[in-house]
């Protein structure tokens, strides 16, 4: 079993080990929340600082010229592509997740009118199956089937996530995009728990979607974004055809005409503030070799399974290859333990009905505090410190 010692060896030896000086990261916490909101660049406060004094303060209106504030949402989907394996011009960036599914399923299904079969995954987030829900009643007629069923053949659109948000496990994209693809159906990847953990390529697919405040820690209520693949540029429709998807926003037209290419994928004003957090993260992961990223999340990931061993019930894959970076488990009284890790340090999150979620970033997440992670769960456990009623008491974010 590893020691401390050795995880400090591994820590020293660790090619990201710089990075995590770059962050924000509060004395006396190991943070494995990653996969629900990102930790703090160091450079944020004065990326935000600059915005809002030195741009909007002394700039005022002109900003939107001379900072560039109207074209973000372009210039940073552009700089978030690579991340996801696609290239410029193919991603626009704004609004929020759930936003961005309802305007790839919108158009998916515009692109589809012969079909009315919505496939998705029973283990998706939620505001995925809200949405669908949502606009299958919307437009009628649709029937949603769960991907358990394997049955593409008269499906308009497949929506699944690459990485389950509660287990963890990895969906191959590259092997369902081909399987959906061969029949006849058009598929949208959520990313939002791969993206910046490991290699995504979504190139292939018709859209994918994305938050970026968790493991791309770009801030509470930070823009999320949309890829549309090239070959759908002038059909998919937007049916959320806001000003700033118009060809000419400023012409003042009485009459919706779509943009070129991404643009009219855009809906309205950028958050400003947001976008100014988002772009100073991403100055970040321009550095970073996500090979390296994706290996120490193996590794940091089977340490801790490792480590834990069987004092709770690992529902994550076994396989590292197989998982995201991230490790669940499930205890029936998990609410209470998930509180008692947190306040003995370790923060990690709760799913219900009975998941404990830890999530490991790789750029500011140390094998030393996969061991002490690891050391504290034994000790929660094997003490009991959960059972004190103080930790069963529910919080409004979970």
């Amino acid at each position: 079993m590893p020691d401390r010692d050795h995880c400090l060896a591994l820590d020293a030896a660790d090619p990201l080990r710089a990075f995590r000086d770059e962050f924000v990261l509060p004395e006396g916490v190991v943070y494995l929340v990653g996969n629900s909101l990102g930790a703090l660049p160091r450079r944020t406060a004065e990326r935000v600082r600059r915005t809002v004094e030195d741009e909007w303060g002394k700039k005022l209106v002109g900003g939107w010229n001379a900072s560039g504030w109207y074209a973000q949402p372009l210039t940073v989907g552009d700089r978030i592509a690579p991340l996801i394996g696609v290239g410029p011009g193919q991603v626009v960036a704004g609004n929020t997740t759930s936003i961005a599914i309802f305007q790839a399923l919108a158009a998916a299904l515009k692109l589809r009118p012969d079909r009315r079969v919505i496939v998705s995954d029973a283990d998706n987030f939620p505001t995925d199956h809200y949405i669908v829900q949502g606009l299958a009643g919307l437009l009628g007629e649709y029937e949603v089937r769960d991907l358990a069923e394997r049955r593409f053949d008269d499906a308009a659109v497949v929506l699944l996530s690459e990485v389950d948000y509660r287990t963890g496990a990895r969906q191959d994209v590259a092997a369902v995009t081909a399987e959906a693809h061969a029949a006849g159906a058009l598929i949208i990847w959520d990313l939002c728990h791969s993206a910046g953990v490991m290699e995504v390529d979504v190139s292939a697919a018709d859209f994918a979607v994305g938050c970026t405040y968790k493991y791309l820690n770009a801030g509470p209520g930070a823009p999320a974004y949309l890829y549309v693949n090239p070959r759908h540029h002038e059909t998919a429709e937007n049916v959320l055809s806001g000003w700033f998807g118009h060809a000419e926003p400023f012409a003042f037209e009485t009459d919706f005409r779509p943009a070129e290419g991404i643009r009219r994928f855009a809906v309205s004003t950028p958050h400003v503030v947001s976008f100014a957090a988002l772009d100073a993260a991403l100055d970040i992961w321009e550095r970073v070799p996500m090979a390296q990223v994706r290996a120490k999340s193996k590794a940091l990931t089977s340490l801790f399974v490792e480590l834990v061993g069987d004092a709770l019930e690992l529902v994550s894959p076994a396989d590292p290859e197989a998982r995201g970076s991230q490790v669940s488990y499930r205890h029936p009284d998990g609410y209470p333990v998930m509180r008692a890790l947190i306040d003995h340090g370790v923060h990690g999150d709760f799913r219900a009905p009975d998941i404990l979620r830890f999530g490991f970033a790789p750029l500011y997440t140390s094998y030393t505090d996969v061991h002490d992670a690891a050391a504290t769960v034994l000790e929660v456990l094997g003490k009991e410190l959960w059972r004190d009623e103080k930790y069963a008491r529910r919080l409004a974010v979970t």
